[in-house]
């Protein structure tokens, strides 16, 4: 008797979540344009490392589970958008690698219809701010968003850089070219009607007021790559920019309690991108060295389907 009252108990707790998810949906309809299918992320290694891109796939997995969008990740380490790159990059191993290359590929072969782009950081190739370095990054986020337009994507939305901490300067040192950068990329909201998610100054505040309790507080020990914390800086403000209501979330697990295994399909969510990104790159080709061989395509997308199954199963309290 006691054992069923247990299994009765966890029924219920279960329907109501579920219940609860299906009216938060009912009430937020999905942000993305209706037929959206395909998410793809454009960006450098902080993409790459895609902890930000797990936390909203996770988030739309749990908030939406009636919708089915694949989110792809094809952010690739030292990228940049202006095509510029230090004459010693990488200790003079290889140039940085330049977006221009390879994006006809990578457009051609996810057909997305919705894309987040995320460049900035490299652009400045970590020097001052200079009108000569500056512009190739202007012409470089205005060539992208025009052959982005050229594929009939229903969204496209610019995402600023993350925060840059210079290890003595903080954010008084290559952070201040992120902020141009970030100003400028803000302004086309009003002068081009594009869509821009500020991730940048947000990051920036947040980092400002930590230092102030803590002044060895940081969000990445190397001053560019974020941790966890900052990479859920990021998803939060992608997730405010869209319309969710995460403004007040501390972290993503917080905001995956509407589903009573969260998570577990979180988990499952980062096993299935760190398979994915590594196929994606290398079935689009690029020109970078020193990266993983991801598996062939077709095995990829066996075990993305495979991991689907036990997402899905996740969800549903299977």
């Amino acid at each position: 008797m006691e054992r069923y009252r247990t299994y009765l108990i966890r029924f219920i707790l279960l329907f109501h979540c579920l219940f609860l998810a299906i009216v938060i949906q009912a009430q937020n309809p999905t942000p993305f344009p209706e037929g959206t299918k395909r998410i793809l992320f454009l960006g450098n290694s902080i993409t790459y490392a895609g902890t930000y891109v797990t936390d909203v796939e996770s988030y739309f997995v749990a908030h939406y589970p009636g919708q089915s969008y694949e989110f792809i990740n094809v952010g690739l380490p030292s990228e940049t958008v202006s095509g510029l790159s230090e004459p010693n990059h990488a200790d003079g191993r290889f140039p940085r690698p330049d977006l221009h290359e390879r994006l006809v590929r990578v457009l051609d072969q996810t057909k997305p219809d919705v894309v987040f782009a995320c460049y900035g950081m490299n652009d400045g190739i970590y020097l001052p701010f200079d009108e000569a370095r500056f512009r190739p990054y202007r012409d470089g986020q205005k060539w992208l968003h025009a052959e982005l337009e050229k594929t009939g994507a229903k969204r496209i939305i610019f995402l600023t850089p993350p925060v840059h901490d210079d290890k003595n300067l903080g954010t008084q040192g290559y952070n201040l070219t992120l902020d141009n950068y970030s100003e400028w990329l803000l302004a086309q909201r009003d002068s081009l009607k594009w869509e821009v998610a500020d991730i940048h100054f947000p990051m920036t505040h947040y980092l400002e007021e930590k230092r102030k309790t803590d002044p060895s507080f940081k969000l990445a020990n190397d001053g560019v790559h974020p941790g966890d914390e900052g990479h859920w800086l990021m998803a939060k403000a992608i997730l405010n920019y869209l319309g969710e209501n995460v403004a007040n979330a501390p972290n993503v697990k917080s905001t995956l309690s509407v589903n009573p295994r969260g998570e577990e399909i979180r988990s499952l969510i980062a096993q299935r991108q760190s398979i994915m990104k590594d196929a994606w790159l290398s079935s689009t080709g690029h020109k970078r060295p020193e990266m993983r061989q991801g598996i062939p395509m077709a095995e990829a997308r066996q075990r993305y389907d495979e991991l689907e199954t036990k997402i899905r199963a996740a969800v549903n309290g299977k």
